[in-house]
């Protein structure tokens, strides 16, 4: 059997990001390896040789994408910080536009394509959701957390952290990541989840303020002020 070489990282980065960017914007017939190896500048064989298929690194990215969003539940971080890691990466990932976009491509092109919409759900929602549900498992193990059903907790959480932001990017393409106002969604989701499902909750919500201030202090400028335009309007 012929070894495929394993890709230098600084190459499989460039590859899965140029293959990302082209995919979302000329859909996954027009997203040819010939776009993707130019975008990348590696050659076409090249290209073929560390991916045998367009598929194959169709697969590879969102592999790639869900182990980057995970990253921060997979560290040693105390449980509220690393739920405020994770609700923030995944608010920058959800919201890139290149993401956006990249799940337009999807659902288009589902219809045409079938395997395609079952390979991005198989090899990235579902993998990441199975992550997230590993990920608040073990916090139930160690008492930190209870519930009965693993897969409702981890959607709850999922969802209750960007769900309306998330929705209003694909419909509003023209809105900025700091106009979505991502955060206020993040850190009442954070809130919600902890209250239904903390074993702790009064303490876990004044380490969830702490961690959330912290965060706050380490954002833009613009974000900072996006964020405090909703909260005058809101008064």
């Amino acid at each position: 059997m012929k070894r495929v070489p394993k890709p230098k990282p600084a190459v499989a980065a460039r590859i899965l990001d140029s293959a990302f960017a082209v995919l979302a914007e000329y859909g996954f017939q027009g997203g040819t390896m010939d776009r993707i190896s130019v975008r990348a500048n590696v050659s076409k064989p090249t290209l073929y040789t560390y991916f045998g298929s367009k598929e194959d690194l169709f697969a590879a990215l969102l592999d790639h994408q869900k182990s980057s969003l995970l990253a921060p539940l997979s560290t040693q971080e105390p449980m509220i910080p690393a739920m405020v890691h994770f609700a923030e990466t995944y608010a920058r990932f959800a919201l890139d536009p290149k993401t956006v976009g990249f799940g337009r491509m999807v659902i288009a092109e589902a219809t045409r394509f079938p395997g395609i919409g079952r390979m991005y759900l198989e090899a990235g929602p579902d993998q990441a959701l199975r992550g997230i549900m590993r990920y608040l498992d073990a916090q139930r193990q160690a008492g930190r957390l209870a519930f009965d059903d693993p897969e409702l907790a981890a959607h709850d959480f999922w969802s209750l952290i960007l769900s309306t932001p998330r929705g209003t990017a694909h419909f509003r393409p023209e809105l900025s990541f700091d106009q979505l106002a991502p955060w206020r969604h993040v850190e009442n989701g954070l809130r919600v989840f902890l209250r239904a499902y903390s074993t702790a909750p009064d303490r876990d919500q004044t380490d969830l303020e702490a961690a959330l201030a912290a965060a706050r202090a380490a954002r833009t400028p613009a974000a900072q002020s996006a964020e405090k335009e909703l909260t005058d309007a809101d008064d």
